[in-house]
């Protein structure tokens, strides 16, 4: 059956990888490497990460509640600046936008799969941390946030959401994310799936899915 839709993560596939910034984050302070990773999972589903990423904690609150997980596990962490350096390393990938254009093009479907938290307003009005997803809306068919629905990969049921809501089978879909935990699910449910490590290395495989050009002019 010939592919009908296209699923983007959007932090580490569409955008810079906030992986990467956690990474630096952990060698300038002295934090043992992979240690945030490792807190986020070990406390998955109702840790402090979790909890923001599905809509349930406010940014403020989510400070402090995952700097308390990362005590118990035995670091001190400045939540507030890391999230910081995360927001800076949030910036769109060209190569991924232009490919996500042509698709459209070809009359593929295309959506955003993103687990992302929701932005609090300070007493000025302004946003606070962003991860940078709110201004891609408009270049995908369908945008799906863990924050706004109250689930979050690698739960089943968002993948099934996001089919539902582009009107198709996982059968006839890809699914692009740079966490394999994420990717096992979508594998399960029958669609074809690539981790993205370095980008157009991943729009090469793509562009073998799809059978059209998605790299270069």
């Amino acid at each position: 059956m010939s592919l009908r839709a296209v699923i983007f993560d959007l932090g580490g596939v569409v955008l810079g990888s906030p992986l990467h910034a956690i990474r630096d984050y952990e060698r300038e302070r002295g934090v043992p490497h992979n240690f945030v990773n490792r807190v986020v999972a070990d406390t998955a589903p109702h840790g402090a990460w979790s909890r923001l990423e599905r809509g349930e904690l406010a940014m403020e609150a989510f400070y402090e509640a995952f700097a308390t997980d990362c005590r118990a596990a035995g670091q001190e962490i400045d939540v507030r600046a890391m999230f910081l350096r995360m927001g800076e390393a949030a910036r769109p990938r060209p190569s991924m936008l232009g490919a996500i254009s042509r698709l459209r093009e070809a009359g593929l479907k295309v959506a955003a799969l993103t687990n992302n938290w929701a932005h609090d307003r300070d007493e000025r009005g302004d946003l606070g941390v962003d991860d940078g997803t709110r201004a891609l809306q408009d270049r995908f068919d369908v945008f799906v946030e863990s924050s706004v629905e109250g689930l979050r990969k690698p739960d089943p049921r968002i993948y099934e959401l996001v089919c539902e809501r582009l009107d198709v089978t996982p059968d006839v879909s890809a699914f692009l994310d740079d966490i394999g935990g994420n990717l096992k699910p979508a594998r399960a449910m029958g669609m074809r799936t690539i981790k993205v490590s370095e980008p157009v290395e991943a729009l090469r495989e793509l562009e073998l899915i799809v059978g059209m050009s998605l790299v270069g002019d």
